[in-house]
């Protein structure tokens, strides 16, 4: 169920009650998750310039989480025309996780949140290149999990990480059937 792995894999987890979280009515009545078709306009190569000094801080969740982030770097790439920068984190307690250091968190609103995404913003997850270049899928977007079931806590996307441009691509807003 999915056009791309990307979406048969969120779609299998979510069916699976070990890795989904939505919650067990919704589960039980789940279909599939509504998607973008893939568009490899989405797909961008960003300039990452490394931000060394920042010290780390809590994120604001919509919970009374605060993890610790520290913003690595700054990402510009062009889009549709236009140059877009979007600030980059990395999740301190993550890092240490096997599988996890070099993983950075890209939370980001654009125009489509509250339309045809969720009204919170949403994700895409990327690796530390060995140079300065980043590949950001946004076909990979997704929504957080409190965006399928209040109990989550989830970062809430920084006011500084918005895009004036619809991004058409991953997850789209979750709709109870």
């Amino acid at each position: 169920m999915g056009e791309t792995e990307f979406q048969r894999k969120m779609n299998a987890d979510f069916k699976d009650a070990t890795k989904s979280p939505l919650k067990d009515k919704d589960r039980k009545e789940f279909k599939g998750l509504d998607f973008f078709k893939f568009d490899s306009t989405y797909v961008v190569t960003a300039t990452l310039t490394r931000t060394p000094d920042e010290t780390p801080f809590r994120m604001k969740t919509t919970t009374d989480r605060l993890p610790m982030y520290v913003k690595y770097g700054v990402v510009t790439f062009k889009l549709k025309g236009k140059t877009h920068e979007l600030n980059i984190y990395q999740d301190l307690d993550l890092k240490n996780q096997i599988g996890y250091d070099d993983y950075l968190f890209l939370p980001f609103l654009d125009l489509t949140n509250g339309d045809t995404t969720y009204g919170g913003g949403r994700y895409v997850e990327c690796r530390i290149p060995e140079d300065d270049k980043v590949i950001i899928d946004f076909n990979t977007a997704y929504n957080p999990y409190c965006a399928y079931n209040e109990k989550y806590s989830c970062p809430i996307v920084p006011r500084e990480n918005y895009l004036e441009t619809k991004i058409e691509a991953g997850v789209k807003a979750f709709k109870k059937h």
